[in-house]
């Protein structure tokens, strides 16, 4: 199970309340403006700022 495109589109950023998409392999919801990705475990986004990981560039 995927989560699904209404979940995504009302997910914003909890640091910044940007906008987040979904990253290539689907594993990751991506904030650019605060260079962070926020993992998603077991088809759920894991929101906390404390437990996001930088983007690696």
């Amino acid at each position: 199970m995927a989560i699904s495109q209404e979940l995504l589109d009302i997910l914003v950023c909890p640091n910044c309340k940007g906008t987040i998409y979904l990253n290539e392999s689907k594993d990751g919801l991506i904030c650019d403006n605060c260079e962070l990705i926020y993992e998603i475990r077991d088809d759920i986004p894991i929101m906390l700022v404390d437990e996001a990981k930088p983007i690696s560039q």
